[in-house]
């Protein structure tokens, strides 16, 4: 049966709303409060051959676009003939998954008159799987805790047992992991619930036909696109702090007619500490930060994904092997949307914005092993944004991550943790014609008379946001204990002592254009408003403003 343009698109439009629908309940659901409270999770919608159809709003480029590999992977492993109603498979391999071992991906068959017709499928992290902690401290996967090779989690509607006491038994938060993989298979079951729901109203039978309408729209949009760009090939370095010496990140972007490649050949060997990225991870922000300049009006899925392209070499610290560590693998996967920028911004110099604080500025806690009840959180805070070439950036903004920040009130809640303050930071954005987004300053401490474990990994500590042409870089990121405290390193394990404070700045984003440009802008704002003379602003300012 043929199907109008008009009803694909109406049903395409459907599908948005149901996987948002889907997101949500796993948000609702959640125990964790970076989950809860802070949106780090995926979910979305695939059609039997495993393409992306459709992705919830909220949610992570790093979930979203590393979920859209790992369901190829998943389907490819286990034949959709075995498969049965109520099933639903599961993996935290970070090479398959989400890039480390607390992203939990869950993939569920949908059926509908009694046959597979696609997936769902979600992505959301568990706040302690054992190990040293979540911290960059391990040595090798070993080190970062439990990982779960792709299993079948439930079967025909009932859940494996012995496989959930080994995920709360390898835990210091056992009941929140139980509750947050409860919410993962919600996601799953309300996103599969709806779609034959949809299917019913429609009277389809198969996904076929809106599958292929999705895919190959989105893929001519985003072929359009980029056939309108500069053709050529661009490069960029990148330094960040690393561990214990700076890393510098290589990339080459080629612009061709219908596809673009990122290369990070030359990039840096992996590091003997727990920053590796693999290759999914780093692809998963590097294709979200070209597709936010590029066709960014077309929805996320197979179709709009397919013309970018990433690659680096085996081992180097983008394209981590196992058994490397990558607990913290967000520290410099998220600093690649910079390098390409860098690249991009050669090709379309007023497009791309200015660098920003990038990282998340995140506070995994923990008590210390021979102290109190266990306990283990992760906070999220975010600095500023880097200056866009018309505006300013955006203050404690969390770009590319789109985790939002920690709440007061939920934090004191989850853990034993009090905070004193959290408030912009001042002057922290780069000066330009556009200023950088501000960084915000967080001052915590132990809410009872016990130590807290504090595992850093951040960036732009020693190495700031650069403006850009002419901008002003932005305020570097600053840790320390205490206000008369020395600064702390931007990655290792530490204590925070009953008593002290932990005084946490983040960074700001780097400016746009020359200082002097705004001053200039403000001047014409004044004499078009009619606030100063033409001529008393020559005379005060000079014949040039």
């Amino acid at each position: 049966m043929s199907i109008s343009s008009t009803k694909l698109q109406v049903m395409w439009n459907r599908l948005l709303a149901v996987v948002e629908e889907q997101g949500q309940a796993l948000i609702r659901a959640a125990f964790s409060p970076i989950v809860r409270e802070c949106g780090d999770i995926s979910a979305g919608i695939f059609d039997c051959e495993g393409r992306m159809l459709a992705q919830a709003v909220t949610g992570t480029p790093g979930h979203i676009n590393t979920m859209a590999e790992a369901v190829i992977t998943l389907r490819a492993q286990f034949p959709v003939q075995d498969m049965k109603p109520g099933d639903i498979y599961m993996t935290n391999d970070p090479w398959i998954a989400s890039g480390h071992l607390n992203d939990f991906l869950l993939l569920m068959p949908v059926f509908h008159a009694d046959r597979v017709i696609g997936f769902t499928s979600c992505t959301s992290h568990l706040v302690d799987l054992g190990g040293l902690g979540m911290g960059p401290e391990g040595s090798d996967i070993y080190d970062e805790g439990l990982l779960i090779p792709p299993c079948k989690l439930v079967s025909g509607g009932k859940v494996n047992a012995l496989l959930m006491e080994i995920v709360k038994a390898n835990s210091r938060e056992p009941v929140a992991n139980e509750g947050d993989i409860y919410a993962l298979i919600a996601c799953c079951e309300a996103g599969a619930k709806r779609l034959s729901a949809m299917m019913d109203e429609f009277r389809i039978d198969d996904l076929q036909a809106l599958s292929d309408y999705i895919i190959d729209t989105s893929h001519s949009a985003t072929v359009a696109a980029i056939a309108n760009l500069p053709k050529g090939t661009w490069h960029n370095t990148l330094t960040v702090d690393g561990y214990d010496s700076p890393i510098t990140l290589h990339a080459s972007l080629t612009i061709a007619e219908d596809r673009l490649l990122v290369d990070f050949t030359g990039t840096n060997p992996c590091s003997g500490k727990g920053i590796n990225v693999p290759l999914n991870y780093a692809t998963a922000y590097t294709v979200f930060a070209l597709r936010c300049i590029i066709g960014p009006e077309t929805p996320n899925n197979a179709g709009s994904l397919a013309p970018f392209r990433v690659t680096a070499p085996k081992g180097c610290i983008l394209n981590a092997q196992a058994p490397a560590p990558v607990a913290m693998r967000h520290t410099l996967g998220q600093m690649t949307p910079d390098l390409v920028y860098g690249c991009l911004s050669q090709a379309l110099p007023d497009i791309v914005p200015a660098e920003g604080a990038s990282c998340m500025y995140d506070l995994p806690l923990r008590n210390a092993p021979t102290t109190g009840e266990h306990f283990a959180v992760e906070l999220v805070f975010n600095g500023g944004t880097g200056a866009r070439p018309r505006l300013d950036g955006l203050s404690a903004t969390a770009f590319p991550s789109g985790v939002w920040g920690s709440q007061v009130e939920t934090t004191e809640a989850a853990a034993p943790v009090l905070i004193h303050r959290r408030e912009l930071r001042s002057d922290s954005g780069g000066a330009g014609r556009y200023r950088g987004g501000l960084g915000q300053r967080i001052e915590l401490s132990s809410s009872i008379d016990e130590e807290i474990m504090l595992f850093l990994s951040v960036e732009r500590v020693n190495t700031p946001a650069q403006g850009r042409y002419g901008g002003e870089n932005g305020a570097s990121g600053r840790i320390r204990l205490n206000e008369a405290g020395e600064g702390l390193p931007s990655k290792g394990e530490f204590r925070i002592m009953p008593g002290e404070t932990l005084i946490f700045e983040t960074p700001g984003g780097g400016g746009f254009g020359p200082p002097e440009e705004r001053c200039r802008d403000a001047l014409r704002r004044d004499i078009d408003a009619g606030h100063v003379s033409a001529e008393a602003a020559k005379i005060q300012y000079g014949a040039k403003s």
